[in-house]
């Protein structure tokens, strides 16, 4: 049922299309065949595109913002802490992109970035923890905001 619905939307999207370029209905151009197929893991690879630069927007605002209110020790950390995320995000998108075709399960790799991330700010007496975990979580409200503001 789904798919005569998609197949009858597709058809009446080509005829469209093909009115408005003066071509046949069987011959669609190549841009609008494009357009009117955008495979989901294209819609994936924009959607984890736009939540990388959120996050790497909303950890700068915030870093600078730490900066100018607790001074430059904290800021580092924070931003320490928002490279870690942002690596733990990019390596969990890998992961969830891998899922259907390599393997069926999440992998476990990324859950390394926290507890590095906690072993790092231990040894390096430059940086602070509690800043380095608030830094580290950025990517949660960037999440939010691209689930809230996306079209």
């Amino acid at each position: 049922m789904i798919d005569s619905a998609r197949f009858s939307h597709r058809a009446s999207l080509q005829a469209t299309l093909a009115a408005d370029t003066g071509s046949t209905p069987g011959t669609v151009p190549a841009d609008a065949a494009d357009v009117a197929a955008s495979s989901p893991m294209e819609d994936y690879q924009r959607l984890q595109r736009r939540l990388l630069l959120a996050t790497l927007a909303l950890s700068a605002l915030v870093s600078l913002l730490t900066w100018l209110r607790f001074g430059s020790v904290a800021a580092c950390s924070l931003l320490f802490g928002a490279s870690c995320g942002l690596l733990y995000l990019r390596l969990l998108a890998r992961s969830v992109a891998r899922l259907g075709t390599d393997s069926r399960s999440v992998g476990r790799f990324q859950i390394l970035v926290p507890a590095l991330l906690v072993i790092v700010c231990a040894r390096v007496p430059a940086l602070q923890l509690l800043p380095a975990l608030a830094g580290f979580v950025l990517y949660k409200p960037a999440l939010l905001l691209q689930a809230f503001l996306a079209p």
